[in-house]
């Protein structure tokens, strides 16, 4: 008798980070409804997160990990000229987590796109 495969897919989870745009509403603080994108990520739960699935997830968070590390200090110093040191640091911090983010999903996406394209051709 086989175990039992695990089915939850994880990846499913950075979609409750979209309930901090509702603080946005709530709050009327319109920088936060940029968390509206996280929604995409609720998809992810009817996937099931077969050994290729990670291996394109590793893919990706390795390219969003090197992106947001290379982004960090051009971003700091376009930021401290823009808006002083104070502002600076956790303006560049910020900039670089949305575009390791913004990375994440697009490799992601690429990948995801190839496989469905080489399973039609099968």
């Amino acid at each position: 008798m086989s175990p039992k495969k695990h089915t939850f897919n994880y990846l499913g989870l950075l979609s409750l980070l979209a309930l901090i745009a509702v603080l946005g509403i709530v709050t009327e603080n319109t920088g936060l409804y940029g968390f509206f994108g996280f929604a995409y990520y609720l998809r992810y739960f009817w996937v099931i997160p077969d050994e290729f699935f990670r291996f394109h997830v590793q893919k990706a968070a390795t390219v969003a990990f090197m992106t947001e590390m290379v982004s960090l200090v051009p971003f700091m110093f376009v930021c401290a000229g823009i808006y002083g040191s104070i502002k600076a640091v956790p303006t560049a911090f910020g900039l670089s987590f949305a575009a390791a983010i913004f990375a994440f999903t697009v490799v992601l996406m690429i990948l995801e796109a190839k496989e469905r394209k080489g399973a039609e051709n099968d």
